[in-house]
């Protein structure tokens, strides 16, 4: 077996982070409607109310690791161009998390705009999830 450093257990809380903050929002934008039909209101904000106990901590595992990365990087002595792509995913992932608070903190009082919000959200995050990989790779 190939030893275990710390740039694997860096990299592995970064995946399971965005797993959870990416992955989740996918399964909600599809089971939340279904939920809505077949059980109400309320459940759909229920099981909402319950994605966000371990979404939240994720959305915090991924800032904590992220700015790990950036120190494992040495994110000042980088390209232009990887500054430049940097730049893009950190907005991104501030896009992502504000329009997923925006969402919460307007949904139950106008829900169309609180899906915009939530849309908006779930396209950033997924945005982020692309450059994330782009840096990694590029």
């Amino acid at each position: 077996m190939l030893p275990v450093h710390a740039a694997t257990i860096r990299l592995y809380l970064h995946v399971l982070g965005a797993t959870v903050w990416v992955g989740g929002q996918v399964v909600l934008a599809a089971v939340v409607p279904v939920v809505r039909q077949f059980g109400g209101i309320e459940t759909a904000r229920a099981a909402a109310r319950r994605f966000q106990l371990v979404a939240w901590p994720a959305f915090g595992l991924l800032l904590v690791t992220g700015i790990w990365n950036l120190f494992a990087v040495n994110a000042g002595e980088q390209s232009g161009s990887y500054l430049t792509t940097l730049s893009v995913k950190l907005i991104l992932v501030g896009v992502s998390g504000i329009g997923a608070l925006a969402h919460i903190l307007v949904a139950r009082r106008r829900p169309a705009l609180g899906g915009i919000f939530a849309a908006l959200a779930l396209l950033a995050a997924l945005g982020a999830t692309f450059v994330g990989v782009l840096l990694a790779t590029g």
